[in-house]
Parts: C-alpha cells; sequence; structure tokens
C-alpha cells in the first residue's frame, strides 16, 4: 500500500459524454499485475490523477482532439503560468483560473507552494478528458447553462443566503476532485484503493473521503447521501461501480441529485488503472 501508482483516467457523460484517459507518472508498466485470493485484479495501492489536461477542451482548441509534441509543450507551459498563484494580480485577480477581481470579492488566499495540479497533459495529449460528445464539452441544456452561470457568478463573487447557497466543496462535504466521480483539481489529486472480498473502498486525499462499496450483488439502498450510493460489480477484470441516490450536486460541474455514474476500473499493468466514467442526468 506504500507504492506510488498512476491513475490513467478517462471520465464519460451520458448523452453520451466520454471523458478520456489521463494519467500521471507510473513505475513499472511491464510488470504483471497481482491478484487477490478469489482471484480478482488487485487494484490496491495508492495512486495519483494529477494532470493539466482540461476537462472539458478550450474554445480555442475547438476541433482539435490532440495536440503535437510541440503544441503539447507550449500548452504545457501557457497553463503553468496562467495557474501559478505567484503570478496573479491581487486586484485584477485571475478570472480564467476561478479568481475575481478584489472589486467583485475575490481573494488570493493560497499561494504557489500549496498546489500540486500536475504540469503535464496526459500521455495521448488530449485536448480535453472529455472524449464523447467529440467536441470534449458537456452538453449541458440551455436551463443547465444559464444554472451554471449564476452559481459560478455567486460562488466567485463570494455571494449567498445562507450556507446552503454555497458548493458543497466550500463547506467540506465533498472535495471539488474527490468525486464521485473524480476529476483533477488544484491540489490533492491521490486516491488510496482498499480491497477485499466482496467490498472495495476508495479514500480520496481531498478531504479524506471513503466510499465503502459492496460487490457481493446487495441492491442499492433508499437512502440519499453526499457522495451518493455506490454498489460494484465484476465485469470481466473490470470493476464497474455503480451510484446514485446523491442528496445534492456532485463534483461535476452542473450536476444535481438526480445524477446517475457509472464509474470503470480497468487495470493497465501492474502500476497503472485506467478510470473512466459516464454520467447521465437529465437535469442537466
Amino acid at each position: 500500500m506504500t507504492r506510488n501508482r498512476s491513475l490513467v483516467r478517462g471520465v464519460a457523460l451520458l448523452a453520451a459524454v466520454t471523458l478520456a484517459p489521463l494519467q500521471a507518472s507510473a513505475q513499472g508498466r511491464g510488470s504483471t499485475p497481482a491478484r487477490t485470493p478469489d482471484g480478482k485484479p488487485d487494484l490496491a495501492g495508492i495512486y495519483s490523477f494529477s494532470t493539466v489536461t482540461p476537462l472539458q477542451r478550450p474554445d480555442a482548441l475547438e476541433g482539435k482532439a490532440t495536440l503535437t509534441d510541440e503544441e503539447a509543450a507550449a500548452f504545457e507551459a501557457a497553463e503553468n503560468t496562467r495557474l501559478n498563484r505567484d503570478l496573479f494580480d491581487p486586484e485584477k485577480g485571475q478570472p480564467s483560473a476561478g479568481y475575481a477581481p478584489r472589486a467583485q470579492g475575490g481573494v488570493l488566499s493560497y499561494n504557489e507552494f500549496w498546489y500540486e495540479r500536475g504540469n503535464k497533459l496526459t500521455r495521448d495529449k488530449r485536448t480535453s478528458l472529455i472524449v464523447d460528445p467529440p467536441d470534449g464539452r458537456i452538453p449541458f441544456t440551455d436551463a443547465a447553462r444559464r444554472r451554471v452561470a449564476e452559481m459560478r457568478q455567486r460562488s466567485d463573487s463570494g455571494l449567498g443566503d445562507s450556507y446552503a447557497d454555497r458548493p458543497l466543496a466550500d463547506r467540506c462535504l465533498q472535495g471539488f476532485n474527490s468525486g464521485p466521480p473524480m476529476a483533477p483539481g488544484a491540489y490533492n489529486n491521490n486516491v488510496q484503493i482498499v480491497q477485499s472480498p466482496g467490498t472495495v473502498v476508495i479514500v480520496n486525499e481531498m478531504v479524506h473521503n471513503a466510499r465503502i462499496i459492496p460487490t457481493d450483488g446487495r441492491p442499492h439502498t433508499t437512502l440519499h447521501q453526499w457522495s451518493g450510493d455506490s454498489r460494484g460489480r465484476w465485469d470481466g477484470d473490470t470493476l464497474v461501480v455503480e451510484t446514485i441516490n446523491f442528496r445534492r450536486e456532485t463534483s461535476l460541474q452542473g450536476s444535481s441529485a438526480n445524477t446517475r455514474l457509472v464509474e470503470r476500473f480497468t487495470q493497465v499493468d501492474a502500476e497503472t488503472i485506467k478510470y473512466e466514467f459516464t454520467v447521465t442526468d437529465p437535469t442537466t
């Protein structure tokens, strides 16, 4: 459990939104994956899913699914500069990185020392983690787009009529990257998987969220929880986890309590897991 492995990330949103694989450093990729005593792939370990590959494709890269080596190097350099907190103007903020100007209530609290968002694109140099729809964007309804814009404006400006108006991540009830679903963020992009016969536990570094997932065939409960109600099953060598019954939104932008999430964990080699997720949310 002390090994530092990598999580190759891919995500998918229904309507068919699939978010593409992303990964961090890995060791021993050529070695043979281990198996548990009951014959299942041994997913246990500590993984990182940090990357600068954005969830959604930037407008400037519209129509371009991947980058050349030269383009990738330029993108990484530009992103590492854009996101560097030590380079922000405290008066102007950095709206493109989610920090409003001071006149709009923005406050630059932490400096760059505290961030570990990763500094590289995924190995395939994708321009978005979303692979379906092909444009690399979340297919919001018009109503959801308006709702997301309003929530972002209120959040960036620090406005709210009560604590309940704040995002769940602000209240540390959910991490902004811990999920479910898991997606790279500014820091705490690490996760531990603990596995035993009939159960898998996913422990995120962010807010120390521990998701206990039965894989013994028991049905979902009717209890609504912040992280939803997860049930797992094995599809060959892939762990498939379905999560429903959320209380409010997930860590995915624009989502709601109506979210149905399906995650797939597939071992690529002894040090790497491919992580994909599909989201269905009729509200959004």
